[in-house]
């Protein structure tokens, strides 16, 4: 391939990377881990919220279908702790978050405390390597 072929080729790439950088990025997936760390006693209302969370990611478009699941354990003794792991649409979706969701987003942080030198709400992103 000489250089004019490759530069016809990328040409349109550039452009639009140039001219909608956002849209570049915004189509990229993203899958995270939701870690959270009930209050004593919020374990089941934290569970309904996360339930809740889905269902309105999934009606509102948020999230691709896979991969998707809601765990639960327990750390020292019997303090819970839950674990959500999805894929937002586009990396995006968490920075531009309708009001529906950030309300259910507070009423998570409402439901967890800090543990065990860890945030009572952590958000890692992580690679899907095996289905």
């Amino acid at each position: 391939m000489t250089i004019r072929t490759a530069a016809r080729l990328l040409l349109p790439v550039l452009l639009v990377c140039v001219a909608a950088p956002d849209r570049v990025i915004a189509d990229t997936p993203e899958t995270v881990i939701i870690t959270l760390r009930a209050k004593a006693g919020a374990d089941a209302e934290l569970e309904n919220v996360l339930a809740k969370h889905w269902e309105t990611a999934v009606r509102l478009n948020l999230v691709v279908a896979a991969p998707h699941l809601t765990i639960r354990g327990e750390e020292q003794g019997h303090q819970v702790f839950l674990m959500e792991v999805l894929t937002w649409r586009d990396a995006s979706v968490p920075d531009h978050a309708p009001p529906e969701i950030q309300a259910i987003w507070a009423e998570m942080n409402r439901l967890v405390e800090p543990r065990l030198s860890r945030p009572g709400l952590a958000i890692d992103q992580v690679t899907v390597i095996a289905r």
